[in-house]
């Protein structure tokens, strides 16, 4: 099961080659396009034929998926891939190697002109950086073959950007080089995102003016100090500074464990692995984690010399600095493979589930079997309920689980005979007594568990039933409620015991669901027999009037109000002429047709 999560898939031939990578919004959605029509285009028909398996990288947005499929058709070159391997797709900042360096932006790498920094997938984002740049600091923009011994012959002059304050004039030596490259030195920090050092300095240098009462140029540099804490442009997935170190996550459950690998490389993400290990009893997180590092390292052809890992290894590697990051892009970068991990273990769990779809139910059934001591899994659970309103059309009702699972085709009905008046627990044992006298007589199965809707009284009359009279051994629960009709405890045994459960456990909310099931299921029952007692004592009284007439009376007014109020035109179209003056007469006494 595939995640509907951004993220980038590629697809392997049976040579473990990767022959295409993609990008997704989502990638559950993505892939199983390729899968479930032929496509108009051979070429992709072509490649659907050679795809043996595939593996995907979750990240955390669209425009991070982009940025990742980019670093991983420049790294690996698939067959399929066109788009992207003249790396000139998505645009870069280019910083010229110049003695007084320009700043902008180009798709065309050549990295003998100078430093690149990107790709960027939007627009947007590169604009932005470009424009707080600008705001930040006065550079060049002119074409000028300027170096400080060209400036000194005195040949150049000041342009228009110097005189509206966009460029300092290092031309005309009015700036010199040294701070000229500071500030080069300070956007290359903005750019790559560790703007933190530099907001510190801007801070400082504020609070020094403000102190000195210059509060103009104080002004000015709280400007730039809110510019650059606004910032919020940078990727990890492309634009890290980190630069060759493997990345590793950690997750487990009660059987296995799942490592992640992200390998980063020339601060860009250009592999991601994770692999699952079946633990042994005698394993820690830290043994596993250490095997997986050396396993996944060698699968990867990995020569790094810094791993960052989410917990502390006993191992100790050669030559390899292992880092538990704490902020940073370290930290993001682990926040990225521990979210691809977590993914891997829930695809595996449903995965699971869906080869054996019984799988959990029983893990909740075995829960119940421990809790209450009982000699089998309760795979068959009963639960009763009464419904009456003051004694009146009191009824019952049984609902079954099988397999934690509503089993509605054994849901029963019951309508109390032999009891008169409210009383719900000789209503109780009429309703268990003729469930399981029937059930023995038909040689049906009986129940694993039966569950009384209420608490200790409940439990002893249906313990009377089943034990004492009926000579059945059949474990019995109680399910209490609070004040506000909520369940609050598991009983069980005789004398009762409460069992403990947190409400917010798994095994918790099924009973809660078993005991609102069986309520439900008697209500529904009780309001219908109810309804139709009261609509039947009405159109009873009426001579002339039988079960047909009413039948269809109530078929089409919905309710016996309605049949009240109708007028003689609407009750003559259903039912016609001679009856409907009848049910119009006997309601309308005053207004007799």
């Amino acid at each position: 099961m595939l995640p509907e999560n951004p993220g980038v898939y590629q697809y392997f031939n049976a040579n473990d080659e990767i022959i295409y990578v993609g990008k997704a919004k989502n990638l559950k959605k993505r892939v199983s396009s390729y899968f479930n029509k032929i496509h108009d285009n051979g070429k992709t028909n072509v490649l659907v034929k050679n795809i043996s398996y595939l593996r995907y990288i979750v990240v955390d947005s669209e425009e991070n998926a982009l940025l990742l499929e980019n670093n991983l058709i420049k790294q690996y070159q698939p067959r399929y891939n066109i788009l992207l391997k003249d790396g000139k797709t998505y645009p870069s900042i280019c910083i010229t190697n110049e003695e007084f360096p320009r700043i902008f932006k180009t798709r065309n790498i050549n990295k003998k002109w100078g430093q690149y920094f990107g790709p960027f997938s939007s627009g947007y984002t590169i604009n932005s950086i470009l424009e707080i740049i600008n705001k930040l600091y006065p550079i060049r923009s002119c074409h000028l073959a300027l170096t400080e011994q060209s400036i000194a012959t005195g040949k150049f002059k000041v342009c228009l950007d110097y005189h509206i304050k966009k460029c300092k004039g290092p031309c005309e030596a009015y700036q010199t080089r040294k701070e000229y490259q500071d500030n080069i030195n300070e956007i290359k920090k903005i750019i790559q995102g560790d703007a933190n050092e530099i907001s510190k300095l801007l801070f400082t240098k504020m609070k020094k003016l403000a102190a000195e009462y210059k509060f103009e140029e104080a002004n000015e540099i709280k400007q730039k100090y809110d510019l650059i804490e606004n910032y919020k442009a940078k990727s990890i997935i492309a634009n890290s500074v980190v630069n060759n170190t493997d990345i590793f996550a950690y997750a487990d459950d009660e059987n296995s464990a799942y490592v992640n690998i992200l390998r980063v490389s020339k601060g860009a993400i250009i592999q991601g692995y994770t692999i699952e290990y079946k633990k042994r009893i005698d394993e820690t997180k830290e043994d596993i984690l250490s095997i997986a590092i050396i396993e996944l390292r060698e699968k990867l052809n990995s020569n790094s010399k810094e791993i960052i890992v989410p917990f502390p290894i006993e191992i100790e590697f050669a030559d390899i600095k292992s880092i538990i990051p704490q902020r940073g892009d370290r930290k993001k970068l682990l926040e990225l493979s521990e979210q691809n991990v977590k993914q891997y273990k829930l695809e595996k769990l449903k995965q699971a589930e869906k080869l054996n779809p019984d799988q959990k139910s029983i893990q909740l059934l075995t829960e119940i079997q421990q809790k209450l001591h009982l000699e089998k899994i309760p795979m068959t659970i009963e639960a009763f309920d009464n419904s009456n309103i003051s004694g009146s059309d009191a009824v019952a009702a049984c609902v079954v689980f099988k397999k934690a699972r509503p089993s509605k085709k054994d849901y029963r009905k019951y309508i109390i005979k032999t009891v008169q008046g409210p009383d719900d627990y000789a209503s109780m044992k009429e309703v268990v007594k003729r469930r399981y006298i029937r059930m023995i007589n038909e040689n049906m199965p009986l129940p694993d568990l039966i569950i009384a809707d209420g608490g200790i009284g409940q439990m002893e009359v249906i313990r009377q039933v089943v034990e004492d009279e009926l000579n059945l051994k059949i474990p019995i629960a109680g399910l209490a409620k609070n004040d506000r009709h909520k369940t609050r405890e598991l009983l069980f045994g005789f004398p009762p015991k409460e069992i403990g459960m947190k409400p917010n456990e798994t095994l918790f909310k099924l009973l809660a669901f078993i005991q609102e099931e069986v309520h439900r299921f008697a209500i529904t029952f009780h309001r219908d027999k109810r309804s139709k007692s009261q609509t039947a004592s009405e159109l009873d009284k009426i001579p002339g009037i039988g079960e047909k007439t009413k039948d269809e009376l109530i078929r089409h007014f919905k309710s016996l109000k309605r049949v009240k109020s109708a007028n003689l035109d609407e009750l003559i179209k259903i039912i016609g002429t001679n009856r409907a003056s009848i049910i119009y007469n006997h309601f309308n006494p005053d207004l007799n047709v």
